[in-house]
């Protein structure tokens, strides 16, 4: 058990049945009345981030996260699947709950799979990940003075806005946490 004024960014919790990370946290100690602590909550399980309000010392559970670093080998239609590189045990997760990572993901690719308790809560990527570009319009001839951006469809069939320079078959770097275009690789 942890006292809720014991809170660090990161912490993850188990509250209400859900296991949550603390993503911000703030002590306030009103003029009337007793202190409180607020804290903005991400819920492992959907990532849906909520705002709730302890009391000073109120004690919850502290969830034990552990992460495996495993490869990306296949999509098997339904589900991606996972393998442990030192045990070679393999592991399956839906697609329904790694949407937005799908976008960043290629076979042979090595990710972070979060457990709590067994129960897999989802993936960990890499800041930044190195994709192919597939489709891209050619650069249109004296366009390059301003910054301008043009579309770029990647191997895992996400959209990017990149520089006037980069064609079809470069390999580009991209922000996993904006998707957004960082530089070529």
């Amino acid at each position: 058990m942890v006292s809720s004024n014991d809170f660090k960014n990161g912490m993850t919790i188990k509250y209400d049945g859900h296991i949550y990370q603390i993503l911000e946290f703030m002590h306030v100690k009103p003029g009337k009345g007793g202190a409180f602590v607020r804290t903005k909550l991400r819920d492992m399980r959907n990532g849906a981030v909520i705002d709730y309000t302890f009391n000073a010392a109120e004690k919850v559970e502290k969830a034990m996260i552990d992460k495996q670093k495993m490869q990306y080998i296949y999509d098997s239609g339904t589900a991606l699947v996972f393998m442990n590189n030192e045990t070679y045990e393999q592991v399956e997760i839906d697609k329904n709950n790694l949407e937005y990572e799908m976008k960043f993901i290629v076979e042979g690719m090595n990710v972070e799979i979060v457990y709590c308790e067994g129960e897999i809560l989802g993936v960990n990527l890499p800041d930044k990940v190195t994709l192919k570009v597939t489709k891209c319009d050619p650069a249109v001839k004296g366009d390059t003075k301003t910054n301008a951006l043009k579309d770029a469809i990647v191997e895992t069939g996400l959209l990017v806005k990149v520089p006037m320079f980069v064609n079809e078959g470069d390999s580009i770097i991209v922000s996993t946490a904006t998707g957004k275009y960082d530089s070529r690789a």
